[in-house]
């Protein structure tokens, strides 16, 4: 159907070998006959996602980006194991066929996994799917439902236990985020010097129950049943997950969070339908999640600025690979305008705060 995600033409410099792959998957996925065909999905800014089709059987390939990668990003052997082990706590994983570690197949490594046919959700809403505003908050608190189970999700019982080091964590991730975006500096980024200070001499303690932490929880990294959009039926991009705060993860989801009175330049860098009548603020989405996870967030500035300025740091890693000719993906060119807006968001929450 028309709402289900889409896939396009493979993009220039992104293609995959065809004939080589469809041999690697048939001698390690039983039961496939017939051509191989591949498209891309045209969203993500990250690790490329392709859709491989077979006359009877749809599956979905993962790869790194093309260019220069983070040390410590992109690990598909990392996510491969995630999906397999998380889903006996977590129901909305895909199921992960293959992992592959030989790079002479397709130049890097990559992985295999099913295809969740459903709806993923853009910049804006569908016409076709004519949510009003009560349709829009039910499906607002199911995505706020399915990231507070998401964080009560018992690891160790999956065996994800060694998954992440959750003592100093928060410390780890604002050095960790400072140093990765002093090296993917360009002469035309912000110094964020401001921010980086505020961010260390406000550190709090680690949360007192770590949990699993998605790192990238947004609307287009969820799949919403054809038949019932408020229904969220997988979840996506499991590239950066480990163990850790939870509150450091909503940090990360309020800086994607655009919402309706948000100003113009703001509104130019929502990703997804946030601003939608119905949805709720970043403050309603604060205390919605504190009510659901039986928690009090006396501030939420820290983390929400902590996760402007991880934002920031992943725009500028991205923008690095584009601003020195590793990938042609048009896409990439402002976002330099976008690191320069999430700094002024940054510095405007450090102004208004009491911390």
């Amino acid at each position: 159907m028309a709402l289900e995600d889409q896939t396009t033409r493979v993009r220039e410099g992104e293609e995959l070998p065809v004939e080589v792959i469809d041999s690697y998957l048939k001698a390690n996925i039983p039961g496939l006959a017939g051509a191989l065909r591949i498209t891309q999905f045209p969203g993500g800014a990250s690790n490329l996602t392709y859709l491989l089709e077979y006359p009877d059987r749809e599956f979905v390939l993962r790869r790194p980006p093309f260019g220069h990668k983070a040390k410590s990003a992109h690990d598909m052997g990392r996510e491969y194991r995630i999906l397999n082990q998380l889903n006996a706590g977590f129901p909305y994983c895909p199921k992960a066929y293959v992992y592959c570690t030989d790079e002479s197949i397709i130049g890097a490594e990559f992985y295999v996994m099913e295809r969740v046919r459903g709806i993923i959700l853009r910049a804006d809403f569908p016409a076709e799917l004519q949510l009003d505003a009560q349709r829009t908050r039910a499906l607002c608190e199911s995505f706020i439902d399915k990231f507070v189970d998401l964080h009560n999700v018992d690891y160790e019982a999956c065996g994800l236990g060694d998954l992440g080091k959750p003592e100093g964590y928060v410390r780890r991730q604002i050095e960790g985020w400072t140093d990765r975006y002093e090296r993917a500096m360009t002469p035309d980024a912000p110094a964020w010097e401001t921010v980086k200070r505020w961010l260390q001499d406000k550190m709090p303690a680690d949360h007192h129950k770590p949990g699993i932490v998605h790192n990238d929880y947004r609307f287009d990294n969820v799949i919403l049943n054809p038949d019932n959009p408020m229904e969220i039926i997988g979840v996506l991009d499991w590239e950066m997950t480990t163990l850790g705060d939870p509150l450091m993860d909503l940090g990360n989801t309020l800086a994607y969070w655009i919402e309706a009175d948000d100003p113009q330049p703001m509104q130019m860098i929502r990703r997804q339908p946030s601003h939608m009548p119905g949805m709720h603020t970043r403050q309603g989405f604060v205390d919605y999640y504190a009510s659901r996870a039986g928690i009090e967030i006396p501030s939420i500035d820290f983390y929400y600025t902590y996760g402007l300025f991880r934002l920031a740091g992943i725009v500028q890693q991205i923008y690095y690979r584009y601003y020195h000719g590793q990938t042609k993906d048009k896409r990439f060119a402002p976002f330099i305008h976008m690191n320069k807006l999430l700094e002024a968001k940054a510095s405007q929450v450090i102004g208004q705060s009491d911390l």
